[in-house]
């Protein structure tokens, strides 16, 4: 019997796209789509524990006024549920034990690293190692950019994909790791999923505006160890339909966008292999 997919888009305090992220998740396969505020999961109202793929979509959490979604991972990780004495945190962790999958989007992206599910070390979900800062630009970025996907990857979301083409908005992509060390297990691992790149998507570009923030190794998107989390600055959600596509009226493209591709890996992974 094929498993039912329970996916959740969360929002508030910033977030802005999840109404395409949910949009995303149904035109993926997903069963049930519930957009939830974090304060009904403060409240208890919702639990993670009823969800199979949970959504970070992107946003400003907080305004981004202490960085990048610092205020929202602070909020995550010292957040106490309904007075339970469980914090929010720990619900997360437990949702990563029994086999979730959690895809980040800019804000979301983010999010993660600053809660420490990312890179996600030796199942390590609680430690940072990394950070996404300003832009080198100095200002905020919004185009589409070339991505090219790194096939030895374990990340289940990109799975059947080699390149990509997809917007990036934000003023704090830039990947910058703790120290070298952190860099050099991530790419041990193949744990670095996508690089900005040409349009030849064949290899990894330090130049502007192809690498739009000046990110360390062109690094766009990073996965844990067991590719079911996943962190990326471009947004796959933005790009559903062939009208999403800034050249849709000058070239020939498939009705669905390319975005839809990997909540579609996430769900077909739930379903049958989760």
């Amino acid at each position: 019997m094929k498993k039912r997919v329970r996916s959740i888009v969360l929002t508030g305090y910033g977030t802005n796209c999840e109404m395409e992220s949910a949009h995303a998740c149904r035109l993926a396969g997903s069963d049930d789509v519930d957009i939830v505020h974090i304060s009904e999961l403060l409240y208890g109202d919702r639990r993670l524990d009823d969800y199979d793929f949970l959504n970070l979509p992107g946003g400003f959490l907080d305004g981004d006024d202490l960085g990048a979604a610092k205020a929202g991972a602070n909020r995550i990780i010292h957040a106490v549920v309904n007075d339970s004495g469980e914090r929010l945190l720990e619900q997360m962790l437990r949702f990563i034990d029994r086999g979730g999958l959690i895809l980040g989007v800019c804000n979301g992206f983010q999010l993660m690293v600053k809660l420490g599910l990312l890179p996600g070390f030796d199942g390590s979900y609680d430690r940072q190692a990394a950070t996404l800062t300003f832009n080198d630009s100095g200002r905020f970025e919004d185009r589409w950019v070339y991505l090219a996907v790194n096939q030895n990857t374990p990340c289940v979301f990109t799975r059947g994909l080699k390149k990509m083409y997809l917007p990036v908005r934000h003023g704090e992509g830039k990947f910058v790791p703790a120290d070298e060390g952190v860099m050099e297990k991530l790419n041990r691992g193949e744990q670095v999923v996508m690089r900005y790149s040409d349009a030849s998507c064949e290899k990894a570009l330090m130049t502007y505006p192809e690498n739009p923030n000046g990110s360390l190794e062109a690094v766009a998107g990073i996965c844990d160890e067991t590719g079911r989390l996943f962190g990326l600055m471009p947004h796959p959600e933005a790009y559903l339909h062939r009208v999403n596509h800034p050249r849709w009226t000058r070239e020939e493209l498939p009705e669905e966008g390319a975005g839809v591709s990997l909540f579609r890996n996430a769900v077909e992974y739930i379903r049958h292999e989760l």
